[in-house]
């Protein structure tokens, strides 16, 4: 898949190999940002590279100026037997700070929105830290409204995963 979007020197792309380091402490950055949580290099790593080596997993649109990674974010997909489609479910959103409040994740979930299109998707949902009122009111501003969910998880026994 390719796609160039191009505003202003600004350009949107599928991420690639080469991306994985910019995406790790990316993620890390977001993880510390929101969570105050430091997540483990290398479990991290290897769950960026899955994602960009294996299509089934997801895909990270990244937001390049000038030859720099300065936004990202991850798609995933959820099957739903009731709608008889997939969502697209937007995950690990991080904009340099220095780029942020500039309409960056604006025009990546716009990329989201026309490539979920194409495909079929039924759908696009994500989830954001309670306390985060910024990142809620740029959703809000984009259409997207809180769902009548609550989020419960549970770690599998013996998973290495962080909570």
């Amino acid at each position: 898949m390719t796609i160039e979007s191009t505003r202003n020197s600004m350009s949107i792309r599928r991420a690639t190999q080469d991306d994985v380091q910019s995406l790790v402490h990316f993620n890390q950055q977001m993880a510390w940002e929101t969570e105050q949580k430091k997540l483990d290099t290398a479990v991290l790593n290897e769950g960026v590279s899955a994602v960009v080596n294996y299509d089934d997993r997801g895909f990270y649109l990244v937001a390049e100026a000038h030859n720099q990674v300065i936004a990202s974010l991850m798609v995933t997909f959820e099957w739903s037997d009731w709608r008889n489609g997939f969502f697209w479910w937007v995950q690990s959103v991080y904009v340099l700070p220095e780029f942020r409040r500039q309409g960056l994740y604006q025009q990546l979930y716009a990329t989201v929105q026309e490539l979920g299109a194409n495909a079929g998707a039924i759908g696009f949902r994500l989830y954001v830290e309670k306390e985060n009122q910024v990142a809620q009111k740029t959703y809000q501003s984009l259409g997207m409204t809180v769902c009548d969910y609550d989020m419960y998880e549970a770690m599998a026994a013996g998973s290495s995963a962080q909570k």
